[in-house]
């Protein structure tokens, strides 16, 4: 490095920078020679900086050098990832996970090259198994409980008008599902698209968005259903769908996914169907009058925060989100209404006078 850089500026002539590709360019990655070329076309000042190119051989993303990319022409000089063959089985499904999530094709390169399924995409795998179905099954000996059954309400999971103040309530109601359609709906959707998106995005940012969807449905029925309970994961899985959608639909020329207009479409019937059936549920009779069949208002909740918070999220990939202004807008919005739903749950219930149907 000091004989490229002999001032230790922290630079490098973009002349200089060439010769070094052209000379070691066989040894590195294509993609990444292909990336490393859209950063010296990009450059208009005739020098890189050193730091840039050591984030990019170890799969460091900073600022720098997405400015630096994003400001150049980024022609992609060789075939693009789609027409590559010979690839594994392992390989064509990373690939595909990167053309159904990213809309520009040097963020699908950047997956491939860096993606090394380490971690695995264990909250989406765990929330579906571990708490769907072992815990129906082992500690309830039920993996599902359908509306007429005696134990619907009586467990302490449900999200019930009455026991608002016990606060595990407002997450743990996605533990249980009206019914095997809402449970077979919810886990369909849940892992044909929450797996790829944390294959992509991380289970950090994945889970922020499962859980405020979750949170937010919970809190919206509080706030908009005020008599009703709440089971299901309808919250979080239509926040990670909505924020899913609503990408595509915002990035539809980049996104070369096959069938994206079926996908699309097969999804929001999915969807329609789950929450028509909710809608129906809520206003038919109830197998325990006084109290009312689930509420249909976190499905909404979880499609508010899809389209903002979650969004946001999947459209930065790799960036750091504490510099999206979007990200704080939106966050102060989510915050806001939290702590606006937590006083209306502390005071607007007795304050109304409302007529809550017993405790189980």
């Amino acid at each position: 490095y000091p004989q490229f850089d002999p001032d230790n500026t922290g630079y490098i002539s973009t002349e200089k920078f060439r010769a070094l590709l052209q000379r070691h360019g066989s040894e590195l990655d294509p993609h990444k020679l292909e990336v490393l070329l859209a950063l010296a076309d990009s450059n208009s000042e005739g020098r890189i900086c050193y730091q840039d190119f050591v984030n990019l051989m170890s799969n460091k993303r900073s600022n720098s050098f997405r400015q630096a990319i994003l400001q150049g022409n980024r022609r992609l000089c060789s075939k693009a990832l789609l027409e590559e063959t010979g690839l594994s089985l392992t390989q064509r499904l990373i690939r595909h996970v990167a053309y159904e999530t990213l809309p520009r094709e040097i963020d699908r390169k950047w997956y491939y090259d860096s993606y090394t399924c380490c971690p695995p995409p264990w909250f989406m795998i765990t929330v579906t198994i571990v708490a769907f179905f072992l815990y129906n099954g082992v500690v309830l000996d039920r993996f599902v409980l359908q509306v007429t059954h005696p134990l619907y309400l009586k467990n302490s999971l449900v999200y019930h008008p009455q026991l608002r103040a016990q606060a595990w309530r407002y997450l743990t109601y996605i533990f249980m599902h009206a019914g095997i359609e809402h449970l077979g709906l919810n886990v369909i959707l849940q892992l044909l698209v929450g797996v790829p998106l944390e294959m992509v995005h991380g289970a950090a940012r994945i889970s922020f968005v499962y859980v405020a969807g979750v949170v937010a449905g919970s809190l919206a029925v509080s706030v908009a259903d005020m008599t009703a309970p709440v089971v299901g994961s309808s919250g979080g899985v239509y926040a990670l769908v909505s924020a899913h959608l609503a990408n595509i639909v915002m990035n539809w020329s980049g996104m070369k996914c096959q069938f994206k207009l079926l996908r699309m479409a097969v999804a929001l019937i999915c969807m329609s169907f789950e929450f028509g059936r909710a809608v129906w549920l809520r206003f038919h009779p109830s197998a325990y009058p006084p109290c009312p069949h689930p509420s249909f208002m976190a499905h909404l909740g979880g499609v508010v925060v899809g389209i903002t918070l979650g969004v946001i999220i999947l459209r930065n990939y790799e960036q750091r989100l504490q510099d999206q202004s979007l990200w704080w807008i939106f966050i102060s919005i989510y915050l806001i209404f939290v702590l606006f739903a937590i006083f209306w749950n502390i005071f607007a219930y007795n304050l109304l006078d409302l007529k809550l149907p017993p405790p189980p």
